[in-house]
Formats: structure tokens, C-alpha cells, sequence
């Protein structure tokens, strides 16, 4: 990769970001919403004596879900019109490598969601009163890795859909069974056997395993900064996937 083509990728993708208002506030808006939702869904809910609330175990976890949700979406689309639009076949004429245009999404999109993650983990905390025994930082950084992740297999994804519709449904493939299956429903060690060893081949149960490390702990744990480091190995997995099967035009 070069440095200075890379940089110039992820300012060229910020730029479309800025005038692109309806994803400005799918990213920033929508994750808010979505956890107003949450709180008053379960707001009357009965706590036991000494244990987190519903809304501050349900909330936790989604700070990390909705994120990876909306940037699996924003950017499978993304990338498909790139290419269906020849703006990729174009590109890639240039010096530009396709591992430069992929980390450069990565890295623009990561930005975008530091600043979701911010939004979203400020109306929890401050608005609806989230309580967690880590730092809220923690949250917040694991937040945008769970964002990165979703920018990562949308990516991917997005190399075998020809049209938006096509970019779609990969959702219920990729998307839900994660949702499914991170321990948000059910305990991960509660599930049959076959479902535990699907689900500890997903990232996203890494992801949701941090967020509760962090729920319940004030101090990171080894437990935590291993899920955070498969994540990250999965980020960069399904990147350079994608570079490999990558193609210029949708057609």
C-alpha cells in the first residue's frame, strides 16, 4: 500500500460522505434512535437486587450491534455502485491499488463511525443513565472496532452482488445468524454443542463477549483485549479477501 494514495482515498470518501445528508444521519441518527427504543422497551422492567438493569445489558451490547449492522449495509452498497457506475474500473487505472481503495474505505468509514459511536454511547450514558463498570471509553473504542467490522464484510460481500438488491440480501446471510448467535439472545455456553462451535467461528460473538467484559469489569480484562485482537484479525481478514476477489465492474 502507499501511504499517500491512501490518504488521498479516505479524504475522497470522506468528501462524498459530507454531501451525502440521508447517510450522514443513517450513520449518526439512526443507532440514537434505535436505543430510544431500547430504553423505553425496558424501562419498567423489574432489576434484581444487585444486578444490571435489562436496558444497561440490552444497550450495551446493541452500542456494538447497530454500528456493524449499518456499516455492513452503507458500505456493501457503496462499493457496488463504484463499480456499477465504472468509478472503480476508472480508479483502478491510476496508481491506486485495490488494497489502497479497501483500507481507505476502512479508514473513512472508521472515522465516520468513531463519530457514531460517540453519539450513540452519549445518549446512553447521559440521556438514558447506561451504567457500566468499565470505562466508557472502552465502549466507545469497541464500538467503532464492532463499525470497522461491518465496514469489513460489507466489503467483502459486496464483490459477489451485481446489483443493490443482490448487496441486500446478504444481511440475512451474513448479518443475522452473527446476531443470532453473540450470546445477545441466548449464553453462548447455554447452546448445543454445534451451535457453540458456529458461534466461536463468528466475529461478531467476540465483539459482543468485549462489551460485556467491559459491562461487567472496571478493569480491561485478558479476556477482553483477546476478543478485541480477533476482531481486529478478522477487520483485516476480510479486507484483504476482499481485495483478492474484488472485480472492476458488476457486469
Amino acid at each position: 500500500m502507499n501511504a499517500r494514495i491512501l490518504a488521498a482515498t479516505t479524504w475522497r470518501i470522506l468528501r462524498q460522505l459530507r454531501h451525502d445528508r440521508r447517510t450522514i444521519a443513517l450513520l449518526v441518527a439512526v443507532p440514537a434512535v434505535l436505543l430510544t427504543l431500547v430504553y423505553f422497551m425496558y424501562a419498567d422492567q423489574p432489576t434484581p437486587p444487585g444486578a444490571p438493569s435489562t436496558f444497561d445489558r440490552i444497550a450495551l451490547v446493541m452500542l456494538g450491534i447497530f454500528p456493524f449492522v449499518i456499516m455492513f449495509l452503507v458500505t456493501s452498497i457503496a462499493m457496488l455502485r463504484e463499480r456499477t457506475s465504472g468509478t472503480l474500473e476508472r480508479l483502478l487505472t491510476t496508481p491506486m491499488g485495490k488494497l489502497d481503495l479497501l483500507f481507505g474505505y476502512g479508514i473513512a468509514f472508521g472515522l465516520a463511525a468513531a463519530v457514531q459511536a460517540a453519539v450513540a454511547a452519549a445518549v446512553a450514558y447521559w440521556v438514558f443513565d447506561l451504567e457500566t463498570a468499565g470505562s466508557s471509553a472502552l465502549v466507545i473504542g469497541i464500538a467503532v472496532l464492532d463499525a470497522v467490522l461491518g465496514v469489513a464484510l460489507g466489503l467483502f460481500c459486496s464483490a459477489f452482488a451485481r446489483t443493490e438488491f443482490q448487496a441486500v440480501q446478504f444481511l440475512p446471510v451474513v448479518v443475522i445468524p452473527q446476531l443470532l448467535l453473540c450470546g445477545l439472545f441466548v449464553a453462548r455456553d447455554q447452546m448445543a454443542g454445534w451451535l457453540q462451535a458456529l458461534s466461536d467461528a463468528l466475529p461478531l460473538s467476540y465483539a459482543v463477549e468485549a462489551l460485556q467484559e467491559v459491562g461487567a469489569n472496571a478493569e480491561p480484562t485478558g479476556r477482553m483485549w483477546r476478543d478485541v485482537t480477533v476482531v481486529f484479525g478478522a477487520v483485516v481478514l476480510a479486507l484483504v479477501l476482499a481485495a483478492a476477489t474484488l472485480r472492476r465492474r458488476s457486469g
